[in-house]
This record gives structure tokens, C-alpha cells and sequence, in this order.
């Protein structure tokens, strides 16, 4: 492996995160967005996630950015605040060389250190091997999945469910949080 890295998202990588997002609308399933949004539009997540104190990474090599992931609340009502959703996105002339694994071991680092206490993964299409490979690597269990949730590329698509405890899981009372709500 290179000399790559895992930092925080900065502005002038939106151009690249936009790019290799919109890839992924366009050829996987592994979101279900049909249009790929607009730099403006993933500059306005980007912000909201940030803004709400959250991880927005990149792994990064000499200036390039070969994949990026955030967490995201996991669902806005209250009682959910102690759990965030990851997404992980690798750029396809990068994919398997380990550096989905640097992201989202630093994610969920980062996530545990921020006191959450549950990740969840909601992985588009029940056969994405690579992205269930992924999450279960780093301790992430199958929890179920929704058949035939979604409709794209002219097929129906499930979704996996997986989760992983962050810190001391569910073993301990977290302390106290405010409610983060992500638009």
C-alpha cells in the first residue's frame, strides 16, 4: 500500500467526493439515488454533517482522494442519539486495496471517541460481497434485510442490515447528549 491516509473532508475535496459519488449513482447499488446530486448539493451534506460535529473523512494519497465516508444520525428522534449510520464510498480504480478497511476503522474510532455507542450500516443490495465483507472485517454483525425495498437499474434491490457496538455498546448508561439532527 502507498502512503495514504485518512483526514478530515475539506472543501476543495468536493469536487473529488461529488465525482466518485456520482459514479456510484450511476453504476452500483449500493445507493439507492438515481440522479447523482450536484457539487452544491453534496457541499450543503458535507456542511450538515460537519456542522452537526460529526466525521466527514478521505483517504487521501498525493493530493488524490481514493474514497471518503461520514456518519450520520442514525434516526432524528431522541432516543437514538447514541447511534449513527456510516456510508463508505471507494473510488472503483481503488476498490480492495484496503482503504475502505482505513476509513471505516477511523470512522468508527472517531464515532466511539465522540460517545456514540451503536453504528449501523444499511447497505444497498443484499449481494454488495465487498461492502458486507467490509463492515463484518471490522465487527460489524447482520441484523436482516429488506427484500426487494427498492427499485433501480430496472431490478428490485434488498438491503442488509448490519451493526457494530461503538465503545462500551450497551453495556453501560451512555453519558448524556444532545440530539444531533443532520438535514
Amino acid at each position: 500500500m502507498s502512503a495514504a491516509h485518512i483526514r478530515n473532508a475539506e472543501n476543495g475535496d468536493l469536487p473529488a467526493i461529488q465525482a466518485l459519488y456520482a459514479h456510484h449513482v450511476a453504476h452500483s447499488l449500493g445507493t439507492f439515488e438515481e440522479v447523482a446530486p450536484s457539487l452544491a448539493e453534496m457541499t450543503r451534506r458535507w456542511r450538515a454533517v460537519t456542522d452537526a460535529g460529526l466525521p466527514y473523512l478521505v483517504c487521501e494519497d498525493d493530493g488524490a482522494v481514493l474514497g471518503y465516508c461520514y456518519a450520520v444520525p442514525y434516526r432524528p428522534r431522541r432516543a437514538y442519539r447514541f447511534s449513527v449510520e456510516d456510508s463508505v464510498y471507494v473510488s472503483p480504480d481503488h476498490a480492495r486495496r484496503g482503504y475502505g478497511r482505513m476509513l471505516l476503522s477511523t470512522l468508527i474510532d472517531r464515532c466511539a471517541l465522540l460517545g456514540y455507542r451503536q453504528m449501523v450500516a444499511v447497505i444497498g443490495d443484499s449481494g454488495n460481497a465487498s461492502s458486507i465483507g467490509l463492515h463484518k472485517a471490522l465487527g460489524f454483525a447482520e441484523m436482516g434485510s429488506f427484500q426487494s425495498i427498492g427499485f433501480k437499474q430496472n431490478r428490485w434491490v434488498d438491503i442488509m442490515l448490519m451493526q457494530r457496538a461503538l465503545g462500551d455498546g450497551d453495556t453501560t448508561p451512555p453519558a448524556e447528549r444532545d440530539t444531533v439532527v443532520v438535514a
